[in-house]
């Protein structure tokens, strides 16, 4: 059978110029692509005559430039192993300049939360499990899938999210979504579809929620903030409140009880909906777990969730249970096509019913606890006027400072190459102004490697 140019070899993009000859022009472009790293060392090359008829010239010169560049040093070529890029030192291209070109410097540490120990992500298992899925997974677990996503994933959730949780939900109810910020984002457009203009919010919390929601064009009014956590009365005309009420973020601290009944209440009564953020749920140290929201009221209550602290936020994966009536309209607002990686779900699926999950989230459990724990007692015996505080659950510690320091520490921090938000970084614009100072620290940010000193670093700051 005659071979063609879609059956030949290996494929190489090359753009020789022709001036000067095309050997010479095939000769440096194939050099300059092997000088700045575009052809990494061992990368093996097309034969002479797989090129030559890629290109259209005649295999002599394919030949002739390879032997070139043999003999430079550039390429080696070896009986039975072909014509390959040779091990050297890559000179990358010069960087472009001018001002705001050049890369930050990265910190030394960062105690930044938002993030749990990367190094920690169970790959063995979650291999085990991506093996598993893979062997059993039906065959249109590869086609473009249900927006709603996976069913298996959707049913195992729906089960463990009852057991730990306390949410009641059935597969038909949970919607996968990629992460918090999507499940916002198909939120924002669903609550506008609804003739929504308003979803208030804590004074506390990710601008990246509030800039999502207000791109839906919805406004983002600020709930009052006291010492029993957020007021959670809603402005008269909000069609949605957005909550973190089982650990709140970033401030610590749980949704007072008589303020649980007092939200759903209001959702009742107006019609309205409660968003509930449950981001680190699964975190809980010196006391029983509080059960999700949503257990009080299923058809008032959106209830969020995702992997992104429990595992990894690069799995991309998190959930939302809806209310029976609203699970289509945010069906409609997702798309028509599942975002979400269908192997991925399905690995997640089969983690979570084989007990890998439950398993993992114990053991970081532990970890994290004696994180808090060494961060609280290097605090008490070093810095004796600050006051740890919102350590009963979750992965970071709000630090109260004397006033008027919160600044100053964090620019010190800086200066230590130690990365760590202020309080005051969370803060809600619309929000009103808080006198009191504190830092926010993410103790399960760095890997075990890096935890020492970056404790160490902290407490050079703190006064």
């Amino acid at each position: 059978m005659a071979e063609s140019w879609a059956t030949l070899g290996v494929d190489l993009h090359l753009e020789p110029a022709l001036a000067g000859g095309l050997r010479r022009g095939l000769t440096d472009a194939l050099r300059d692509a092997v000088r700045t790293g575009r052809l990494a060392p061992g990368t093996r090359l097309p034969s002479s005559r797989t090129l030559a008829a890629d290109l259209g010239i005649a295999r002599n010169t394919v030949a002739e430039a390879y032997a070139d560049l043999v003999a430079e040093g550039w390429l080696t070529a070896r009986q039975g192993s072909g014509t390959r890029v040779a091990d050297r030192v890559v000179t990358p291209p010069p960087a472009p300049s001018g001002p705001g070109r050049r890369e930050p410097g990265r910190p030394a540490y960062s105690l930044v939360p938002g993030t749990p120990d990367l190094a920690a992500f169970p790959r063995a298992e979650w291999l085990k499990a991506a093996r598993r899925a893979l062997a059993t997974a039906p065959f249109d677990a590869l086609g473009y899938g249900d927006p709603r996503g996976r069913r298996e994933l959707r049913t195992a959730l729906a089960g463990y999210l009852a057991r730990v949780r306390g949410v009641r939900a059935t597969p038909d109810t949970v919607v996968i979504t990629a992460g918090t910020s999507h499940a916002l984002r198909v939120l924002g457009t669903m609550l506008r579809a609804r003739g929504a203009d308003t979803v208030a919010v804590e004074s506390y919390g990710l601008d990246v929620h509030w800039r999502l929601l207000r791109a839906a064009g919805l406004a983002t009014p600020a709930l009052p903030h006291d010492a029993l956590g957020t007021d959670p009365r809603p402005p008269d005309g909000a069609s949605a409140v957005l909550l973190t009420p089982a650990h709140q973020f970033p401030t610590g601290t749980p949704l007072h009880p008589d303020r649980r009944a007092a939200v759903v209440d209001w959702a009742r009564r107006t019609g309205s909906l409660v968003l509930e953020d449950d981001y680190d749920g699964e975190f809980r140290y010196d006391r029983q777990p509080v059960g999700a929201l949503q257990g009080l009221d299923p058809d008032r209550v959106v209830y969020l969730g995702t992997a992104s602290k429990s595992l990894a936020p690069g799995l991309r994966l998190g959930w939302m249970v809806l209310p029976p009536a609203l699970a289509e309209e945010a069906v409609a607002a997702k798309g028509h096509t599942d975002t979400c990686g269908s192997l991925d779900q399905l690995t997640l699926a089969e983690f979570l019913t084989s007990g890998a999950y439950d398993r993992h989230v114990r053991s970081a459990r532990l970890r994290y606890r004696r994180r808090r724990d060494a961060l609280a007692e290097a605090v008490a015996g070093r810095a004796p006027s600050v006051r740890v505080t919102g350590i009963a659950a979750g992965l970071h510690a709000v630090l109260r400072l004397p006033p008027g320091l919160e600044q100053p520490v964090v620019q010190a921090a800086d200066l230590q190459g130690l990365a760590l938000h202020g309080l005051s970084y969370y803060r809600h614009p619309d929000a009103p102004a808080d006198p009191s100072d504190a830092l926010v620290v993410g103790y399960g940010t760095p890997p075990d490697s890096a935890w020492t000193g970056a404790l160490e670093a902290l407490c050079r700051v703190l006064p």
